[in-house]
């Protein structure tokens, strides 16, 4: 009998391995551990981006425009590039050349260990789930945040949710929801979280910003938009991008990171502004411009994981 049993348990054994590594979702994590209260920095940051095609050169930019005068940053991109494949040397990234040129670029191993950045902020590959069953991420985002945090006391970290494709089988906004706790906040960053719950990564919330923003589109509160594609690129050949960002997308994002990286409303801040290249980027009308802004303010206040005084109120986030 011991041994019918044990040969019945090899397939299951097997099924559960097959099931990509996220048997151990199957049964609730413990609660992460609350995040120590930021205080807002009193100057401008130097921050360092690391992560793909979802950061980008133009979201940055516009960063810098909307933050204190002598903000400066510096990234590693690629496309579709994981954390994995940042860290290790032997590894191919994607469009490196391209994606990566003077001024803003800086060699990430030496730049995040350097201490010369007051905010390093890490985002995966989607799909996420392939990123932390194949690619490890979950141990590469603890050795980039291991590593920012030998540099400098100082540093502070952050973890840049962003999305999925918007033909997600599962549908865009639902995985936007299911995914925050189950796979940005346990899968990838859990264990981080837990192991230097005194300097943990911080959230950037800008999936939720996002879905946030669209619902508000969608229902007509925004002047100009009335669309999810509204904020998403075209392909060269004039197709629907259905992950990438444009310009309105890129404000939203950028509008977030100011929101979390600087304590600070974001309301009121200027809304034309320029790509990377220097072109001006498409702006929203004014009116619209101001309730984004305040639809990111009130999406970051909602979660505790910005590390903002007033977002803690709410509970711990886990």
């Amino acid at each position: 009998m011991k041994t019918r049993r044990w040969i019945f348990a090899v397939p299951a054994l097997i099924a559960l391995g097959a099931f990509g590594g996220l048997g151990r979702w199957l049964w609730p994590a413990p609660p992460l551990p609350p995040v120590p209260v930021l205080t807002p920095p009193g100057e401008a940051l130097r921050v360092f981006h690391l992560g793909h095609s979802l950061v980008g050169p133009d979201m940055p930019h516009m960063l810098a425009q909307l933050a204190p005068e002598g903000h400066r940053w510096n990234s590693q991109l690629g496309s579709g590039t994981n954390l994995k494949q940042h860290w290790e040397p032997d590894l191919a990234i994607l469009d490196f050349e391209t994606t990566n040129t003077a001024p803003t670029f800086r060699e990430a191993r030496e730049a995040i260990g350097s201490g010369d950045f007051d905010a390093v902020v890490l985002t995966e590959m989607v799909e996420l789930r392939d990123a932390i069953r194949y690619f490890d991420g979950a141990d590469y985002f603890h050795r980039w945040a291991d590593l920012a945090r030998s540099g400098t006391p100082a540093t502070r970290l952050y973890l840049y949710e962003t999305w999925h494709h918007l033909d997600d089988p599962a549908g865009w906004e639902t995985r936007i929801a299911e995914d925050l706790e189950a796979l940005w906040l346990q899968g990838l960053s859990g264990q981080d979280s837990r192991a230097a719950p005194d300097r943990p990564a911080y959230l950037i919330p800008a999936g939720q910003v996002l879905a946030a923003v669209v619902q508000a589109a969608e229902t007509g509160e925004i002047d100009g938009l009335n669309s999810r594609y509204d904020f998403f690129a075209q392909t060269p050949d004039g197709a629907q991008d259905m992950i990438h960002f444009n310009d309105f997308g890129a404000y939203v994002v950028a509008l977030t990171h100011y929101a979390v990286l600087y304590q600070k409303s974001p309301v009121g801040l200027p809304h034309r502004l320029t790509r990377a290249d220097g072109s001006p980027a498409n702006s929203l009308l004014s009116d619209a411009a101001q309730r984004v802004q305040q639809i990111v303010w009130d999406r970051v206040l909602a979660h505790p994981r910005s590390g903002i005084a007033e977002a803690a109120q709410a509970g711990d986030g886990s």
